[in-house]
């Protein structure tokens, strides 16, 4: 089949299926009982699934189906299958050898304040005017060259976590709770700062509590740094992280709050900072037992506003840092929280259209739990939607990309993360690239233009071919067949439009399989 035939096939499809009506899935009574009572469910419940629909939940719990994890849950079944996703078992390793890569990276070395310095000390000799030209841009080279290698370093990571972990869910929210706590890769230096961002704010808490993860996020250097709360002092107020906080992160743009919380919750937020110098800080006597740091993150009482705070109706006596924990406290015990929030996420999961009575659940748990996370996702992980053909979502490029990875080639290694960067970037979904903190959109329309769909269909190409540029050992010409496409058809082409499938039977070689189906309408939802 020529390039041409197979465009011509590819708009074929998406004529043939446009408006396709997708079949309802009726789960049970059990799965009623369950929506009904899961904030708190001691076990998991029994909900049979058939082949079909545990494809389609196995594509939205993840980045994407494989064989393997589709035998988990046929196994399992789809109750224990989740509450093991819900727990984040440490225990579930990595691959050992890609395990090893992450180990080996220079992000996993030392602690960040011992990179961040020693990066720093590379930008002050740039800087030193008793230094030759020579040195100081030599200085300035390798300063550029270490924020470069660990912003690289971090994506590697990320894709080779969500590429080939077990604990699919751990990874879908570690990418849903950076875009929502977005924070932007070239201001400053937080290149410098993402990996650790990932780890100790994010990924500790992104099953365990809102709460927990809100606080970690209010007090780490890259969203300090991101939204010049490090600038923020009592007589110097900057409003920026305030503002983010609560149309962002908590109460959602229509959650109730007015200009004057935004200027009060700023004034709690003076003297949260970061200092990137080994050496101490300079306090007042009055205020040593008041300073406190931990890593580059420093409250300085110096720069604190002490007076007492009006916030959402209540009086916030001024004490110094303390005074955060307790507006952190009153954001989450918010409705208005629980609704932006628990609306996020079922829109990330279930499509822009999420089920009301799905996203009440949600809400009702996230404030009876105070944020507990597992108790708030599972009225949505066990609701009839969640496996049912009647709530798609369009897949933006980072779904897009890895469900295509992890369905055509599940037991290779990834030998080349950078084309795979390269790739979510020309898509418009690069990692770490979104500049203003609302992160990016969720919502069809902001992924499915022409251009857009062009773009896929020439990455579709690529990787129907064997993706050699990401699997292909590095200096060497060594041929990268296709692997074994008939388990992955077997398991896709039942639940595939009835256009698609004779579209695909067309083809004549696996490669032009794959590069068809890759491009199908079908499989731009998941």
């Amino acid at each position: 089949m020529s390039p041409s035939t197979t465009a011509s096939t590819t708009a074929s499809i998406s004529a043939a299926t446009t408006g396709l009506q997708r079949r309802s899935l009726l789960l049970g009574a059990t799965a009623t009982a369950a929506l009904a009572a899961c904030g708190g469910l001691p076990s998991a419940p029994d909900i049979p699934m058939d082949a079909s629909q545990r494809l389609r939940a196995a594509n939205r719990i993840g980045w994407g189906a494989t064989q393997s994890q589709l035998g988990e849950i046929e196994r399992l079944g789809w109750g224990p299958y989740v509450e093991r996703q819900l727990r984040a078992d440490a225990s579930a390793k990595m691959p050992a050898p890609v395990q090893a890569r992450i180990d080996a990276m220079g992000i996993s070395q030392g602690t960040l304040p011992s990179r961040v310095w020693a990066a720093e000390s590379f930008r002050r000799n740039g800087d030193n005017k008793g230094g030759t030209e020579e040195e100081r841009v030599a200085a300035r080279k390798a300063y550029q060259e270490a924020q470069g290698l660990a912003a690289r370093e971090t994506g590697e990571r990320q894709l080779l976590r969500e590429l080939y972990a077990q604990q699919q869910l751990l990874e879908q929210l570690s990418w849903f709770w950076f875009n929502h706590f977005n924070v932007h890769q070239g201001k400053r230096d937080i290149r410098l700062m993402l990996a650790d961002y990932q780890d100790r704010a994010l990924r500790p808490h992104a099953l365990g509590s809102f709460r927990t993860m809100l606080g970690a996020v209010a007090r780490h250097p890259a969203m300090l740094r991101y939204l010049d709360n490090d600038q923020n002092a009592v007589r110097a107020i900057n409003e920026n992280y305030a503002r983010e906080l609560l149309e962002l992160h908590t109460l959602g743009v229509d959650g109730g709050y007015t200009q004057r919380d935004v200027q009060e919750l700023a004034r709690v937020l003076t003297g949260f900072g970061v200092r990137v110098d080994p050496e101490p800080a300079k306090v007042a006597p009055r205020f040593e037992a008041l300073y406190k740091r931990d890593g580059l993150f420093e409250f300085h009482p110096g720069r604190h506003d002490f007076g007492d705070k009006q916030l959402l109706g209540r009086t916030i006596k001024g004490r110094g840092a303390e005074e955060l924990d307790e507006v952190l406290d009153l954001l989450v015990a918010q409705p208005a929280t629980a609704r932006f929030v628990c609306g996020k996420l079922a829109v990330f999961f279930l499509g822009e259209q999420p089920p009301r009575d799905v996203v009440d659940a949600m809400s009702a748990a996230f404030l009876r739990t105070k944020g507990d996370l597992p108790a708030t996702l599972r009225p949505m992980l066990y609701a009839p939607q969640f496996a049912s053909a009647d709530s798609p979502r369009f897949k933006d490029p980072h779904v897009y990309l890895l469900s295509s990875l992890r369905a055509g080639f599940e037991q290779r290694e990834l030998q080349n993360a950078q084309p795979l960067q390269n790739w979510l970037r020309r898509l418009g979904q690069g990692l770490y690239d979104k500049q203003t903190p609302d992160g990016y959109p969720l919502t069809a329309d902001a992924w499915n233009s022409p251009g857009q769909m062009t773009l896929r269909f020439e990455v579709a190409r690529q990787i129907g071919g064997g993706a050699v540029a990401l699997y292909r050992p590095e200096g060497t010409n060594t041929p990268v067949p296709l692997p074994d496409l008939q388990p992955l058809r077997l398991r896709v082409e039942p639940t595939l439009a009835p256009a698609t499938r004779t579209a695909l039977a067309q083809t004549t070689t696996p490669q032009q399989w794959l590069t068809l189906w890759l491009s199908s309408p079908d499989f731009m939802y998941r």
